[in-house]
């Protein structure tokens, strides 16, 4: 490969269309512009999503939906989760360490979901109440 060779693949460079070289051409006279009106003039401009006054179709339909800000800092943990982690005791750190919630977590919580069979020690994560039965059942504890 030399410097003189390089040259784009083919079909990634488009050929500039030239308009308003007569009727032959395919883009004589008005040039595809159309007929008349704003956007057929030389610097005819309109926001997107303009319809020359008409209520635009964004602000027509309703809104929809929710996202939470929240959301991104919050993460759940099934019990399942649980018995698969190496630590006798497990926080936040060891919860991220071992990739079960991700990175940016602030708070986590551990609901009842699988199976729990050894005893583990859960500290600073909250814990629903069936969730928390299981975890003293299998012989752990829940610290605050």
């Amino acid at each position: 490969m030399r410097l003189n060779t390089l040259q784009p693949a083919p079909g990634a460079r488009r050929v500039r269309k030239r308009v308003g070289r007569g009727a032959s051409a395919g883009q004589g006279k008005t040039c595809g512009r159309g007929v008349k009106g704003q956007r057929a003039r030389k610097g005819g401009y309109h926001k997107v999503g303009f319809e020359g006054g008409q209520m635009p179709i964004q602000r027509r339909m309703p809104k929809v939906g929710f996202r939470s800000a929240i959301k991104r800092t919050r993460a759940e943990v099934r019990l399942g989760e649980l018995a698969k982690l190496e630590a006798a005791v497990v926080d936040l750190a060891a919860l991220t360490a071992a990739g079960i919630v991700p990175a940016g977590t602030e708070r986590a919580k551990v609901v009842l979901s699988g199976e729990l069979k050894k005893a583990v020690t859960l500290k600073g994560v909250a814990v629903t109440k069936g969730a928390r039965a299981a975890i003293e059942a299998a012989g752990g504890k829940v610290e605050a």
